[in-house]
């Protein structure tokens, strides 16, 4: 009889256990943000440190009280690490009785520090200890994320003797497919049926094929993807990747797996001032990220100095340093100062937060990328950032009324014939000249006889249609182009010594007007473009979008489906646009503060004997690298 009451006590003191469990992770749970999830990415490096509670569990209050997380990745190898079984388990009974989500992480790589030395996929040594990780980490977690390491940069012997006659993009691609379902998905789900096995891709995604990631087939092996939304220092880091990126490939990738993309991936690496950390968090989110991972546990633990706040002294931007700067009293009093980088990131999280939740689905002008493409390499980023937005898709977009097409579309064999489907069912085409390089010779000439010749002119004058000419910040270099008087017509021109030479050219077809940009041999001098140039070419691409910016470059403009933008400015000092929309918006309400702008009605300039259209304007001035985020009333 008392062993019977014994075992009742236990049971109910087992069902009080669960039960307060449950309550304090609907605690934590209840603080979180209410439009996105946020997630922690731990190292190998330091999950193996959290065998002690006592190094632990200070550095997990002083983090979770400046940031609110909901999930942490827990890795189990990196850099030849493997992380003991024990440490595994009981880092997740820590993280899982303070109602924190736990998932495990993979990095495959053999030493990260020498170029990211990865593991052989050719080597049966290798493949053999790979299988195992993938087993290993299975046994532990119902969901794996594979750092962004994943691929193969390896020349060895037998890699080159494995590859045969094929290139190495041809090879690797069919090699990391293979490894892929052989040494990690099979292992795992054999181990674990229910894992979840989650691949997260990095920021590079011109040049995935040539190391291996395969956005066609991978997207389709895995469970779900992930997105590397890190550009860090777009000058001086080695990938000169624009803050623009942090946006469009999260919606690049969105388009590849619709619904299947998990979220962004933001480190503070590279960026040499709080504001550039916090654009990168924040433009992931403007992309309708539902989650966002920090990398890494240990980076989130650097503590924040003047030095951080970079040029920005004195100006006001959408991340306050000085008020994000201001210590952190935690629960049991102590106050943290000065705050960390895991402040700075839960401070921008607060003020997006209240605005997320009020936009729509992101839209933007099509730019079609067949999938393994290369060519002008990142250049809808640079657009992006010219105040174009951007949607880079993996199908041809035959919906849209017009497409923007650059050089990587060549890789599709029946380019030619799509476009001409397009201008015959009366829809424009903007094809970039590097595009019209690669199709002469390929039927581009049925439509019009351009020719991208190998001359080059240096000008900084420019012409906009028959109004005066405009004067850019520098000169810059530009292809030349040939055309055929009165069979296409100059629409923007480059003018130098007493001559000039297409930007923009219209040649119609059919029923619509193929448009050809002239791309400067430096992507970056778009931003010393003049206004009035800019705001020509966005006119142009903007048919299916209800609101345009007119201003200089270098301001970005994210639009939404629900009558609400984004607009956000890259440049260090105030500047005055013009936000443009139909003549049926009444007033601009300034979603972040309340405030209405009311605009004026003007008519748009006649170019090349176009109807006229009543259109409405707005003066709006942004703040060095801020946003402000609007609804049309």
């Amino acid at each position: 009889m008392k062993n019977v009451k014994l075992s009742i006590t236990m049971k109910k003191l087992a069902l009080i256990m669960a039960l307060l469990s449950a309550a304090a992770a609907q605690v934590f749970a209840g603080s979180a943000y209410k439009n996105f999830k946020v997630a922690v990415y731990a190292r190998a490096y330091e999950v193996q440190k959290m065998d002690s509670l006592q190094w632990l569990e200070p550095i997990w209050s002083e983090m979770s009280q400046q940031l609110k997380i909901d999930k942490i990745y827990l890795e189990t190898h990196r850099d030849q690490i493997l992380v003991n079984e024990k440490t595994i388990e009981s880092a997740k009974k820590f993280f899982e009785t303070r109602g924190i989500k736990v998932a495990g992480g993979i990095t495959f790589t053999i030493n990260e520090s020498n170029r990211y030395e990865t593991f052989c996929y050719t080597n049966p040594e290798h493949r053999k200890r790979v299988k195992e990780i993938a087993e290993f980490t299975a046994k532990h977690f119902d969901e794996i994320i594979l750092d962004d390491f994943f691929f193969t940069n390896c020349k060895c012997e037998l890699c080159i003797k494995a590859k045969g006659n094929l290139s190495w993009t041809q090879y690797r691609l069919k090699l990391m497919k293979e490894a892929a379902e052989e040494l990690v998905i099979k292992p795992a789900k054999a181990v674990n049926p229910k894992v979840k096995i989650v691949i997260k891709f990095p920021n590079w995604y011109e040049h995935f094929q040539g190391l291996g990631f395969n956005l066609e087939a991978e997207p389709k092996l895995f469970d779900g993807i992930y997105t590397g939304t890190e550009t860090r220092d777009p000058v001086h880091s080695g990938q000169h990747l624009q803050q623009y990126e942090s946006y469009l490939i999260f919606r690049y990738f969105e388009n590849i797996k619709p619904g299947g993309n998990g979220g962004g991936w933001v480190d503070p690496g590279g960026a040499s001032y709080m504001d550039r950390y916090a654009e990168q968090l924040w433009m992931t989110l403007f992309a309708k990220a539902p989650e966002i991972t920090l990398f890494d546990f240990r980076q989130l633990q650097r503590p924040l100095s003047p030095a951080d706040r970079g040029q920005w002294q004195g100006l006001q931007t959408s991340f306050d340093f000085d008020e994000m700067m201001k210590p952190v009293r935690l629960e049991n009093g102590k106050m943290i100062t000065p705050a960390t980088i895991a402040r700075a990131a839960g401070y921008t999280f607060e003020h997006v937060d209240s605005v997320i939740g009020k936009l729509g689905n992101p839209i933007g002008v099509k730019s079609y990328k067949p999938f393994q493409s290369l060519g002008e390499d990142f250049l809808q980023n640079y657009l992006g950032m010219a105040g174009i937005p951007m949607d880079i898709v993996p199908v041809f977009p035959a919906d849209e009324k017009i497409m923007l097409l650059t050089e990587e579309a060549k890789f599709d064999p029946l380019l030619v014939n799509k476009i001409k489907d397009q201008l015959i069912a009366g829809k424009n085409v903007m094809i970039t000249s590097g595009l019209l390089k690669a199709l002469q010779g390929k039927g581009i000439e049925d439509i019009v006889e351009l020719e991208y010749t190998d001359k080059k002119v240096l000008t900084k004058e420019f012409a906009v249609g028959w109004q005066k000419t405009c004067l850019s910040k520098e000169e810059m270099l530009f292809p030349q182009i040939k055309y055929l008087t009165n069979d296409s017509w100059e629409d923007i021109s480059c003018l130098a010594s007493g001559s000039g030479y297409p930007l923009l050219h219209e040649a119609r077809y059919a029923n619509g007007s193929l448009f050809v940009l002239t791309i400067p041999d430096n992507f970056g001098d778009l931003y010393n473009l003049p206004p009035e140039v800019l705001n020509r070419i966005r006119t142009v691409l903007s048919p299916d979008i209800k609101v345009r910016i007119e201003g200089p470059a270098q301001i970005g403009l994210f639009v939404y489906d629900n009558n609400t933008f984004i607009v956000e400015s890259f440049l260090p000092e105030n500047v005055g646009i013009n936000i443009i929309t139909d003549k049926g918006t009444g007033k601009l309400k300034n979603i972040l503060t309340g405030e209405e702008v009311t605009g004026k009605i003007i008519q748009n300039a006649r170019i090349w004997g176009r109807e006229k259209e009543e259109i409405k304007s707005f003066d709006v001035t942004i703040k060095p690298h801020s946003y402000i985020v609007f609804q049309c009333k």
